[in-house]
């Protein structure tokens, strides 16, 4: 039997999440950039190391 699909019960619930996606990826790229460029290089180097380190945890229980 197949199962019915979740979908957007309108257009602007779409619209609100696309929105809401796109702001997330433009601070994903524009937060390391910022903390490179005054001086923040090894804040993001420990950043990425926890990231890494506790995201391959989780992952893995």
């Amino acid at each position: 039997m197949a199962e019915k699909r979740s979908s957007f019960s309108g257009k602007l619930g779409f619209v609100l999440a696309t929105a809401g996606s796109a702001v997330g990826l433009g601070n994903i790229w524009r937060f390391p950039y910022l903390a490179a460029q005054h001086g923040g290089g090894i804040f993001l180097l420990v950043y990425i190391i926890l990231a890494l380190t506790f995201g391959f945890t989780l992952m893995c229980a």
